[in-house]
């Protein structure tokens, strides 16, 4: 896995990797084809004209040479793999579904080829092995999932030619190829609150991502919006919705944003009976997924139109960051936070030398803190006490007390690790926190910061022990370190609201890992709608941070210059504000494009809002 962490080199090295791919005869020169307009500035990585194309099957090769030459020829920039398949024979052909998964390994797969039987000079089978390190189904969804690769491909002479009769359905690809061909995309769609749907709160507009992967060289735009058409991945199916009408389809077969960055988009029947309200939800979802894939070029609009180019709706940049955009609460903060060396909490703006105590009775000093959360209204501080024992919450005004305890851990008060997690703030103003004893965890929820805690049930955390937690600004995930005989991992959990509107019943579903080749997390931050910063080391290893994507997969994003002694790191969702984390130096800062400087030389627990 640490391999991707260069994809980014990789991507913009597909020039030198074309040229190889030519000299060692794996790729050439289309001789044939339809006729297609070059477009002279290209909007973005993904609509480079620069393309790989396989090569047809020599006569007379042998089985081994078909075999790898058609491994070859599935990574190229063809739609339909249609040189691929000439190395098929006529049954094969009919029946392989390359698009039924993609199986991703460290190195590209090695062909071993075994003795063919004396008596069956017409039969052939050759073994593919290597390492697998993830898998991408057939509704584009990624997992991480390291294990041998072994599968057998068989051949047979068809007009004297070795021929592929027998093979897995889906790809087989290698860790830089892969990297070349897809691109990690996030799809959008609404947070579906369900029993707590009909709290003032919970807002219908709430965009949650559900990142995939898409070959992005091929369509990139109409790929991302037929992805988007066909539905959330399982994964997050129970706790969002799309806007569009079951059955929606699109109309058009190439998308492409106009001379304006405008983007027109014609579907199905289907969509023609939405109300205007409704139209523009679609029309929401579909702007941050092609811009998301677009990333290089601003889109200037979005409208819907039905299949005879009839307008349905529009809807603008302005209105869609304004009305719809993800994590909105997170983008108007402009400041950091950590607690100071006199048990202050104190607040610090993105250019500033100097903390400031903030306002209310935890910027006096007076209750030594081991962790705080500021509200994403920043208008409330929570605050666990420095033994772990008791959680308070108290606004940011002059002139109010404190207040009693919230809440008192069950756990031991002269364990480190034990008592109260840091607490965190979801979108929807609900306060969340964990609470460790030695016999295992409990997941608390207390709405808006000052009901009586509510129980959330966690049935896939078993007797492992909850060490840390962050949930998302949407509330529908939650990122939770976890504790396993010595062993700290960090899992993405879902969080499912079920019972009634009077009696809520919530719930932590489907605990799945982030980083799975990090052996020891020490610190996890939500760092944009599917990305989270992580500090770990792998097995043997030393610590170090990175941008990790929700699927497990590693990030794009660039790569973090290394600081030391990390105990904890804090990310804002919006992606252009600085890290802060707490290391041997202090509290440290990342601004973008910079390296590590000190604000603090003394100081814990730095937070964002949330």
């Amino acid at each position: 896995m640490r391999a991707r962490r260069g994809a980014r080199r990789a991507r913009k090295a597909v020039l030198l990797g074309c040229a190889a791919a030519l000299l060692a005869g794996c790729a050439s020169m289309p001789d044939s084809g339809d006729v297609t307009a070059v477009d002279q500035s290209p909007r973005s990585e993904g609509e480079s004209q620069v393309r790989v194309y396989g090569v047809p099957p020599q006569d007379g090769a042998n089985p081994t040479n078909i075999v790898r030459s058609f491994l070859d020829a599935t990574t190229s920039d063809e739609a339909d793999f249609r040189t691929a398949t000439q190395y098929l024979a006529k049954s094969a052909k009919r029946t392989w579904r390359p698009f039924q998964v993609t199986n991703v390994l460290q190195e590209r797969p090695k062909p071993e080829p075994k003795a063919p039987s004396r008596e069956d000079a017409n039969s052939y089978t050759v073994t593919l092995s290597g390492s697998q390190v993830a898998a991408v189904d057939d509704n584009h969804a990624y997992t991480p999932e390291e294990k041998p690769y072994r599968r057998a491909i068989h051949l047979v002479k068809e007009n004297g030619q070795w021929r592929i009769d027998r093979l897995p359905n889906g790809l087989v690809l290698g860790l830089s190829d892969f990297q070349r061909i897809y691109r990690s995309v996030n799809k959008y769609y609404f947070a579906s609150y369900k029993s707590e749907a009909q709290e003032p709160k919970a807002s219908r507009n709430v965009l949650v991502a559900d990142p995939v992967y898409l070959r992005q060289r091929i369509k990139p735009i109409t790929s991302s919006v037929a992805a988007l058409l066909s539905g959330p991945t399982d994964w997050l199916n129970q706790v969002t919705s799309s806007a569009f009408p079951p059955g929606t389809r699109l109309a058009a077969r190439d998308l492409a944003l106009d001379d304006s960055n405008a983007l027109r988009v014609r579907l199905s029947k289907q969509a023609v009976s939405a109300s205007s309200a409704q139209c523009k939800r679609m029309a929401a979802q579909l702007f941050f997924t092609v811009q998301d894939m677009t990333w290089a070029s601003k889109i200037s609009e979005v409208e819907l139109q039905d299949g005879s180019g009839n307008a349905l709706c529009a809807l603008t940049q302005e209105q869609a960051d304004r009305d719809f955009a993800p994590s909105p609460g997170s983008r108007n903060s402009g400041k950091e936070y950590f607690i100071d060396a006199d048990h202050k909490v104190v607040a610090m703006s993105d250019s500033a030398t100097e903390p400031t105590p903030v306002r209310g009775p935890f910027g006096t000093g007076k209750t030594p803190l081991r962790s705080v959360a500021i509200s994403r209204a920043e208008n409330t501080v929570a605050g666990v006490s420095s033994d772990g024992r008791s959680l308070y919450v108290a606004g940011m005004e002059d002139g109010i007390a404190r207040g009693g305890s919230l809440l008192t851990s069950n756990g031991s008060a002269k364990d480190p690790d034990a008592g109260l997690t840091a607490p965190s703030w979801d979108g929807l103003g609900d306060l969340w926190i964990a609470d460790r004893d030695a016999h295992g965890s409990r997941l608390l929820r207390i709405r808006e910061g000052k009901s009586d805690p509510e129980r959330v049930a966690v049935p896939g955390l078993g007797g492992r022990r909850i060490k840390a937690i962050k949930v998302a600004a949407d509330g529908i995930r939650i990122a939770v370190l976890v504790e396993d005989k010595g062993r700290t991992t960090l899992q993405l959990g879902r969080v499912e609201r079920g019972g009634t509107a009077q009696h809520p019943e919530l719930s932590v579903q489907e605990l799945r890992p982030i980083a799975p080749q990090l052996e020891d997390v020490v610190a996890a931050s939500w760092a944009g709608g599917s990305r989270l910063v992580v500090v770990g080391r792998e097995s043997g290893g030393v610590q170090q941070m990175q941008f990790m994507e929700t699927d497990g997969s590693a990030s794009d994003a660039q790569t973090l210059p290394g600081v030391n002694g990390v105990k904890a790191v804090a990310a804002s969702e919006d992606k252009t504000r600085p890290l802060i984390a707490d290391a041997a130096e202090g509290i440290v800062r990342l601004p973008t494009d910079a390296n590590w400087k000190t604000v603090a030389k003394d100081g814990t627990a730095p937070v964002y809002p949330g």
